[in-house]
């Protein structure tokens, strides 16, 4: 895929901000201007004609992208083409007659009047310039502060400086969502719409926000952003979190949001043979964590998180600690797992005395447990049972700390896995979770036990398992007293 030029990038970036779209969202933009303009060269298509959008739609939709990605990389292109179509600068005016080069400084520099007019935006020679120079500081400096600066300007500047009042209120956001120990998906999720609505409200001042912003930025959602049920549903609770807790203010009515209709939702569960197929494909660890994942029903962020001292060998019970809702629970370890378990035990273990060797700081910790117990850090039973390969810098003290395996590395091995295992089904990490329920079910086992094991507050979440098994139950209507083959003979006596 193509680079592009400095220039056209960061005039891309002035549009963006000028069509409200979120910083967050911005780097997938400029992806799909790359592409665009690549699949326009490989086509020997022109860049500028918004003809050649169709067949690049098309060609987005051969690859197999979701509606949601077409549509983002169509409202790219459109605003690429919104910038070329701006009408070219005004033709500088005609040189005077005294502008004549005996009357020009001894300089040698042109004359103000016949300086070079800004090329259009997006024009064929910025497209063709693969690196500008950028001046350095000895070589072009700033000019000096006039001395008849008043002491009034540097107040001014200071208070350019203070943040803005959409960056107090994300901040307070933040302080709210830390307050109540939400985890850090929630504070990046809620941040997120936050930040999303403030661009949608071209940056209009957060104590000025009212109701009908906030339905015209959800009907916007489900109209023509055509986003997930789900995802409507976190922009709302997100938003209602901002109104309530940060601008104390309440929702009141929402008559007259177009909301999109949620529809039950049945999860992909594999064979155990389908199960074996995946495993098999995999190297280690990565075979151990999917085990782990089908034969205690673990998300994958819980079984990330596992630390040694979790594991209890003598009575096999494993502790999920501060699973989703900051709830515990435990669930059995499987059998077969015990020996690659403790084999993988050790392997943790010898790089733990490594790192001691090394002087290393130790692990990450939760909350503040590293200031009530200094020494936790390096201690064996807080060590992680999936460590990461590397150490992590800490920018802020210089520390070499360890980190759990990050997610990202499992689901593309589990992917990879997946695809050399020619499954016919859409498999992922959370399948694995999903199968294990099923599979549960399917052996006749209590569904509240299964709802614990699982860790569902609701009874209602475990159910949606029994679309996933074929019933056993009976249909037809019948009574209890028809089940006997024959009927207790008795004497029948009166009094």
């Amino acid at each position: 895929m193509i680079k592009l030029p400095e220039p056209l990038e960061e005039k891309f970036q002035m549009l963006l901000e000028k069509d409200a779209i979120p910083p967050r969202e911005r780097p997938n933009y400029l992806k799909w201007l790359r592409s665009y303009l690549d699949f326009c060269k490989k086509k020997v298509l022109s860049d500028t004609d918004s003809q050649s959008i169709l067949p690049f739609t098309e060609r987005l939709k051969e690859k197999k992208k979701t509606a949601t990605q077409i549509h983002q990389a169509e409202q790219a292109v459109k605003i690429y083409h919104s910038g070329i179509s701006m009408p070219p600068p005004p033709e500088p005016p005609a040189r005077p007659a005294d502008c004549s080069p005996e009357n020009s400084d001894f300089s040698g520099k042109k004359p103000p009047l016949e300086q070079e007019a800004p090329t259009p935006l997006f024009s064929q020679t910025e497209m063709k310039v693969k690196k500008r120079f950028i001046p350095d500081q000895h070589q072009n400096p700033a000019p000096p502060a006039p001395a008849s600066a008043s002491p009034s300007s540097s107040h001014q500047n200071q208070a350019h400086k203070a943040p803005s009042p959409w960056d107090q209120a994300l901040l307070s956001l933040s302080n709210e969502i830390k307050v109540r120990q939400y985890s850090p998906k929630t504070l990046k999720a809620y941040t997120l719409w936050a930040e999303k609505l403030r661009y949608f409200t071209l940056h209009k001042p957060p104590e000025m926000l009212d109701v009908e912003d906030v339905k015209r930025f959800l009907t916007h959602l489900a109209v023509e952003r055509k986003v997930a049920a789900s995802s409507q549903n976190q922009a709302f609770n997100a938003l209602l979190f901002f109104f309530r807790h940060v601008l104390h203010r309440e929702f009141g009515t929402l008559e007259g949001v177009v909301r999109v209709k949620r529809k039950p939702y049945i999860p992909v569960v594999l064979s155990r043979e389908e199960v074996w197929r995946v495993i098999e494909n995999l190297k280690y660890p990565f075979d151990l964590i999917v085990k782990i994942l089908y034969g205690c029903g673990l998300r994958l962020s819980e079984c990330m998180k596992l630390r040694i001292q979790d594991f209890n060998f003598d009575t096999m019970i494993l502790t999920i600690h501060d699973g989703k809702g900051k709830k515990d629970r435990t669930v059995p370890i499987p059998q077969k797992l015990k020996k690659e378990l403790e084999n993988h035990l050790h392997l943790v273990v010898e790089k733990h005395e490594k790192d001691l060797a090394a002087g290393y700081a130790g692990v990450f910790l939760p909350s503040a447990i590293e200031r009530k117990y200094p020494g936790a850090a390096k201690e064996l039973v807080w060590q992680w049972f999936f460590p990461s390969k590397e150490l992590t810098l800490v920018p802020d003290t210089g520390e070499l700390r360890r980190y759990h395996l990050h997610e990202t590395h499992v689901q593309k091995a589990i992917k990879m896995a997946v695809r050399k295992s020619r499954l016919l089904k859409r498999a992922s990490a959370h399948t694995f979770r999903h199968t294990f329920a099923s599979h549960l079910l399917a052996a006749n086992v209590d569904l509240r036990t299964i709802q614990e094991l699982l860790g569902h507050s609701d009874i209602r979440t475990t159910m949606i398992y029994t679309h996933t098994v074929v019933s056993t139950t009976i249909k037809e209507k019948k009574s209890p007293l028809d089940f006997e083959d024959r009927e207790p003979v008795r004497s029948l006596t009166l009094h």
